[in-house]
C-alpha cells in the first residue's frame, strides 16, 4: 500500500503503472477488467447543447428524461442533472450537466464487460455513448472515470447500475423514435427552448463549447440580453 501511494504521488496513477509494466506479468496478476484499454469508436451522430443564460432551472427536462427512460417521475433517475446555487447571481446560479458524447469517451474504454462492453457505441443508435443496463455489472468504473464534474454518468439506485444520456435512443416509455435521428425529449419539453440538438461535434476540450446562444428577439422583450 505504501508503494502504491508513492507511485501516485509521483504523478503516475496505479493504472498507468500497471499498463506500462510488463503486459504479460500484469495479466498473470490482475484480471483484464482492471486495465483500461483504448477503444476505437466512430463519432456520435448527435450532441446536445444548452443555453445556460436561458435555462430557468425548472427541472422539466429532468422529469421528462426519467419518464421516457424508466417510466418513473424521479429527478434522481434523470440522465440530465441541474445544479442551482441560491447564493450566485444570474447567469451563474444555474448549471446543467449534459453528457458531451465525447470523441474519445473514457467511460467506454474503462468498461470491463468484454468483449461486448456495456457501453459500446451502437450503429443502430447513432453511435451515441450509452450504457446497456442488461450488460452493466454495476462496478461504477465508468461513473468515476468521467472527466467532468459532476459526472455525466448517474447511478441508478433502483437497478444498482450506471446510466447516462443516450440522446433518447433507448427510451421504452417514449411513443416515438428517439436517438440522433429522432426526438430528444429534454429539448422538446423545455418551456424556454434552452436545449437544442446538433449533428456537428462541438470543440473537444473546450469547457464552454457545449454552451450555445439560443436567445432571439423575443428574449429582448423580456428585458434580457441576447449576448
Amino acid at each position: 500500500m505504501k508503494h502504491t501511494k508513492h507511485i501516485e504521488s509521483s504523478g503516475i496513477t496505479r493504472r498507468q503503472f500497471l499498463v506500462t509494466s510488463s503486459a504479460a506479468g500484469a495479466a498473470l496478476i490482475l484480471p483484464g477488467s482492471l486495465l483500461a484499454i483504448p477503444v476505437s469508436m466512430p463519432d456520435s451522430e448527435g450532441y446536445l447543447l444548452v443555453d445556460l443564460k436561458k435555462c430557468q432551472g425548472c427541472g422539466t427536462c429532468m422529469m421528462a428524461c426519467a419518464l421516457a427512460h424508466s417510466g418513473e417521475a424521479s429527478y434522481s433517475l434523470s440522465r440530465i442533472q441541474i445544479q442551482q446555487d441560491s447564493f450566485a447571481n444570474w447567469p451563474d446560479d444555474v448549471f446543467m450537466a449534459i453528457c458531451r458524447q465525447c470523441e474519445d469517451a473514457p467511460c467506454v474504454s474503462v468498461c470491463p464487460v468484454r468483449p461486448v462492453r456495456a457501453n459500446k457505441p451502437n450503429p443502430d443508435w447513432g453511435y451515441a455513448r450509452m450504457i446497456d443496463q442488461n450488460l452493466c455489472i454495476g462496478c461504477k468504473q465508468c461513473l468515476t472515470r468521467c472527466p467532468f464534474t459532476p459526472s455525466r454518468i448517474q447511478w441508478d439506485a433502483l437497478q444498482q447500475k450506471s446510466q447516462k444520456c443516450d440522446l433518447c435512443a433507448n427510451t421504452p416509455y417514449l411513443d416515438e423514435q428517439g436517438g440522433p435521428g429522432g426526438v430528444q425529449v429534454c429539448a422538446r419539453v423545455c418551456p424556454v427552448n434552452a436545449i437544442t440538438f446538433t449533428t456537428e461535434m462541438p470543440e473537444q476540450g473546450a469547457p464552454s463549447s457545449y454552451n450555445t446562444n439560443l436567445r432571439d428577439s423575443a428574449w429582448l422583450k423580456l428585458g434580457m440580453t441576447t449576448k
